[in-house]
């Protein structure tokens, strides 16, 4: 069986990654019942979607794909990545500060250098997802309708990354 173009069944993909898909954040996440001193890396960021061709056979305009992740990556470039939602962690806002505190140590962060975001902690795993919900979001938003499927990975060092995928005709 084949496409209307002749084409026999398969899936279409496109990926973009390196071009200015990267962001250097600072964090600390917890492990068990202990928490990471603070550090910072300098994350990539790919993403790949699978979809539908276009009429004029695009899955989507790789200017457009990198154009929507590279605005996620800057809402977390140059920023401490705080994980607003931690169960172990005493987290607050005042005075234009997030003060956060564990076990006698306590850090104050200018809110302007925060990026507070409703997770339970800052792994790769759960920055990814923030990253493909962020995307999935401008996806949709954009009309991109032909997409059934979106992957964001995050590398925090080479060798060492991680991934979430999903899709999005739910």
């Amino acid at each position: 069986m084949s496409d209307d173009r002749g084409a026999p069944p398969g899936i279409h993909e496109v990926e973009v990654r390196g071009v200015r898909l990267r962001f250097a954040a600072a964090h600390m996440a917890t492990i068990g019942d202990d928490l990471e001193p603070l550090h910072g890396h300098n994350y990539s960021v790919s993403c790949r979607v699978t979809g539908d061709l276009t009429a004029d056979s695009w899955v989507i305009d790789f200017a457009v794909l990198k154009r929507l992740c590279r605005a996620a990556c800057e809402e977390l470039d140059h920023r401490f990545l705080l994980q607003a939602r931690s169960a172990l962690l005493d987290v607050r806002e005042e005075s234009g500060s997030w003060l956060v505190s564990y076990r006698g140590r306590a850090y104050r962060f200018p809110s302007e250098e925060v990026a507070a975001l409703p997770i339970e902690n800052t792994t790769a795993e759960l920055i990814a997802r923030w990253l493909w919900e962020r995307v999935a979001l401008a996806l949709r938003e954009g009309g991109h309708d032909g997409i059934l499927r979106l992957a964001i990975e995050v590398e925090e060092m080479p060798g060492q990354s991680a991934s979430y995928r999903g899709d999005l005709r739910r």
